[in-house]
C-alpha cells in the first residue's frame, strides 16, 4: 500500500498541484546547497583536516590540534576570523547569552534594533522573569526599538537611539515567535549599515540561530561583528547532540572566552571528548540540511496555503532560515495539527503532546518534536506558544520524504478525518 492510499481524494488533488508548482523553487535551493557546500568543502581543504583530529581530547583538553581547527573552519566558513565552536555550550540561548554578556562592562548598554527579542533572551537580558543573574544585576542597561507596523526595522527611530551610544547593537536574524519575518542577509546588510552612518564604534551582534546556510552569505559578511547559534540547529547537520559557536573578530571572540570560561583561561582549554567527529561531520553536512529544510519549508508552504491557512514566508518568498509559520486562528486545530505531527515522528510517535508552562515562556507552549537529539531543530517538528493568532512555527527536517510525509499525515487528519 502506498502513502496516497490513505489520503482524501481533494488533498491528492492539492498535493500533485503544488508538487509541480514548487519545482522551479526547489531547483533555486539546490544551487545554494552546492555553493555552500563548496564553501564547507573548500574550508576542510584548506586546513588539511587530518582523521586525527575527530579522536578529542579529555581533562583541561590542552594541545587539542582538532578543536583548534575546526573552530579555524568554522570561522572561515561563517565569514569571521576565529570562533568557540565547543560541546559545553547547552543550547543556542546559552551561547547568545555568553556573547552577549561577554561582551559589556558595568555601565554598558545592549540595543536589540529588531524589536522585542525572543522569551528565552529576554530572561537572558533580564527583561522578563525575575532578573537574577541578568545584565540588569551589574548595571547594565537593555532594551529594544520596536519595528514598524509592517515588521521592518525603524531606520528613523535606531538612529536617534543610538544617540546613547550603546556598547552593543544586537540583530535576531529569525523571527522567533514573533510573527513578523525573518530578516535577509540584504536586509541586516542595509540595518549594518545605518547603524555604523551614526555610531561606527558599536560592537554589532547577530542572533543567527536558524540561519546558517539559509542564504550563500552569513551576518558576518555584511559587516556584523559577532555572531552566535546552535550546532542542534542547522550548523551541525543534524547529527551533533549537543554544542554551539560564538563566532567573528579575534578580539571579540577573545573578550567572550573570558564569559564562556574564566579570565585567564578563555578558549585556551576544553575537552572535547568524543564530540569532534560529529561536530566535524555536521559541519559538513549542515548546507545539505539546511537545504532539504528549506525545500520542506516551500512545501508545507505551498500545500498548507492551497489548503486556506496562512503561512510565513509564502512558499515563493526568499528564504534566510528553517521556519515556516502557519497560523491556525484558533487553539483546537493548532493543537490537533500539532499532535499529528507528532504522530508522523520517527521517535515517541506514540505519545501526545499537551500545552504547558516551560521555563524561559510566558505563555503555554505546545511542542511536537519526535527527534534523535532532543530539542533539535533541524529535524523536524512544531511548536509554538498558546496565544493569538494561534500559530505553529514548523522547523526542519533530515529528508524531504519525511517532512513532505509528515505534513501531508497532519493535513489529512486535521482537515479531512471527522
Amino acid at each position: 500500500m502506498g502513502y496516497r492510499d490513505n489520503l482524501d481524494p481533494k488533498l491528492l488533488k492539492v498535493l500533485e498541484q503544488v508538487d509541480q508548482q514548487i519545482q522551479p523553487q526547489l531547483a533555486t535551493i539546490d544551487e545554494q546547497v552546492l555553493d555552500n557546500q563548496a564553501k564547507v568543502l573548500q574550508a576542510f581543504r584548506d586546513h588539511h583536516v587530518a582523521e586525527s583530529y575527530l579522536n578529542g581530547s579529555t581533562g583541561y583538553g590542552h594541545n587539542d590540534e582538532g578543536r583548534d581547527v575546526l573552530e579555524m573552519i568554522f570561522a572561515q566558513v561563517l565569514g569571521g576570523e576565529d570562533a568557540l565552536v565547543r560541546p559545553q555550550f547547552i543550547s543556542g540561548t546559552h551561547a547568545i547569552g555568553v556573547g552577549l554578556l561577554g561582551l559589556v562592562r558595568p555601565g554598558d548598554e545592549i540595543l536589540y534594533i529588531t524589536g522585542e527579542p525572543y522569551d528565552t533572551i529576554q530572561e537572558v537580558l533580564g527583561m522578563a522573569g525575575d532578573g537574577v543573574g541578568s545584565p540588569t544585576e551589574y548595571g547594565i542597561k537593555t532594551g529594544f526599538v520596536e519595528l514598524t507596523a509592517a515588521g521592518e526595522v525603524d531606520v528613523p527611530a535606531v538612529q536617534a537611539r543610538l544617540a546613547s551610544k550603546p556598547k552593543v547593537v544586537a540583530i535576531q536574524r529569525s523571527r522567533g515567535y514573533a510573527t513578523r519575518d525573518s530578516f535577509t542577509i540584504d536586509k541586516i546588510a542595509a540595518m549594518i549599515a545605518a547603524v555604523r552612518e551614526v555610531h561606527p564604534d558599536a560592537w554589532i551582534f547577530v542572533d543567527n540561530a536558524y540561519g546558517e546556510f539559509s542564504e550563500t552569505r552569513e551576518p558576518l559578511d555584511v559587516g556584523a561583528d559577532l555572531m552566535a547559534g546552535s550546532l542542534f540547529k542547522n550548523a551541525g547537520g543534524g547529527i551533533v547532540p549537543t554544542g554551539g559557536y560564538i563566532v567573528g573578530r579575534k578580539d571579540l571572540v577573545e573578550r567572550v572566552s573570558y564569559r564562556f570560561t574564566v579570565p585567564g583561561l578563555g578558549g585556551a582549554e576544553g575537552a572535547t571528548g568524543s564530540a569532534l567527529a560529529g561536530m566535524y561531520q555536521g559541519l559538513f553536512m549542515a548546507p545539505q540540511a539546511t537545504g532539504i529544510a528549506i525545500k520542506g519549508a516551500i512545501f508545507e508552504a505551498a500545500l498548507l496555503a492551497a489548503l486556506g491557512l496562512t503561512v510565513s514566508p509564502s512558499w515563493d518568498a526568499p528564504r534566510t532560515d528553517i521556519v515556516q509559520t502557519v497560523n491556525f486562528g484558533a487553539k483546537d486545530p493548532m493543537v490537533k495539527f500539532a499532535e499529528a505531527i507528532q504522530r508522523y515522528s520517527p521517535i515517541d510517535s506514540f505519545v501526545t503532546p499537551i500545552p504547558e508552562r516551560m521555563a524561559g515562556y510566558e505563555d503555554e507552549v505546545i511542542m511536537a518534536s519526535g527527534t534523535f537529539v532532543q530539542g533539535s531543530t533541524i529535524e523536524f517538528s512544531a511548536d509554538g506558544p498558546i496565544r493569538p493568532p494561534y500559530t505553529l512555527y514548523l522547523q526542519g527536517g533530515l529528508t524531504y520524504a519525511h517532512i513532505k510525509l509528515a505534513i501531508l499525515g497532519a493535513a489529512q487528519d486535521t482537515f479531512f478525518n471527522d
